[in-house]
């Protein structure tokens, strides 16, 4: 079923460009950090749309999501994170972040102690060791999460598209900086997160053509869940090794858009 106001972005209107696209046609751009294996609404809200600009010339925000997540154990939810270099590097972008030590091979280790027993870990596990075998090999957070989101997404099916926001021009601050890539990507709707209320000029975006919208985390359906009390807040891999392919459904939430009008 489609949401209101969403088209579907699998039609062949063309390659990249307006020529063969119809007058109706919306371009849906999303512009987010990159994080550390999400949970399923962020997979959610990508998905909703054509673009999703990997957002790392932001600054690095310890204790967010950028480098961290939890997964479900026998005692209990647990965070596993990513150890970078933050003393002496206030302010620094997410895309300058590098690890300080090493750390795939522990968090795999957790993992597979965590889910080895679910009904598709045998399934995905190799896939997912392998992105862990990848992400030891790279310095840098945003190459390392890049791994994670490519890969989980490519699993849920997603076709939405990739790029970083180092392939716009960077001017401007806050919305501004938002603009200067929805522009030049050719998109006029904005779908953000329920978190850039605080800062977001809506009336910025609006006076350049583009609608804002809002995505609303509700209506996600429970699946079989290891370890005690259902958690939908864990991150994505929870549901592949639980649900398999009951994935590709199971991370969409049932509620529509929110728009600016």
């Amino acid at each position: 079923m489609m949401l209101k106001g969403q088209y579907d972005h699998r039609q062949p209107w063309g390659a990249n460009g307006s020529a063969s696209m119809p007058s109706h046609y919306r371009k849906r751009i999303s512009i987010i950090q990159s994080c550390y294996i999400p949970w399923k609404g962020f997979f959610d809200l990508i998905s909703r749309c054509d673009e999703y600009v990997i957002f790392d010339q932001a600054q690095f925000v310890k204790g967010h999501w950028h480098n961290r997540n939890r997964i479900k154990t026998r005692d209990g939810v647990r965070w596993l994170t990513i150890p970078v270099n933050t003393s002496g590097r206030l302010g620094q972008a997410i895309e300058d972040v590098e690890v300080s030590t090493r750390w795939a091979e522990r968090h795999w280790a957790a993992i597979e102690q965590a889910y080895r027993s679910a009904a598709y870990f045998d399934q995905f596990a190799p896939v997912v060791r392998n992105w862990y075998e990848a992400a030891d090999k790279q310095k840098r957070l945003t190459d390392i999460n890049t791994i994670f989101l490519q890969g989980i997404a490519k699993l849920l099916g997603i076709t939405t598209h990739f790029s970083r926001d180092t392939n716009y021009p960077a001017h401007g601050s806050k919305t501004e900086r938002l603009l200067a890539i929805i522009g030049p990507a050719g998109a006029n709707y904005y779908l953000s997160g329920p978190s850039a209320r605080s800062y977001l000029d809506e009336g910025l975006l609006r006076s350049a053509g583009v609608t804002t919208e809002w995505m609303v985390y509700e209506g996600y359906r429970r699946y079989h869940q290891l370890h005690g009390d259902f958690e939908h807040a864990v991150s994505t891999l929870d549901l592949l090794f639980n649900a398999g392919a009951g994935a590709t459904e199971l991370y969409r939430g049932s509620t529509q858009l929110e728009k600016l009008h």
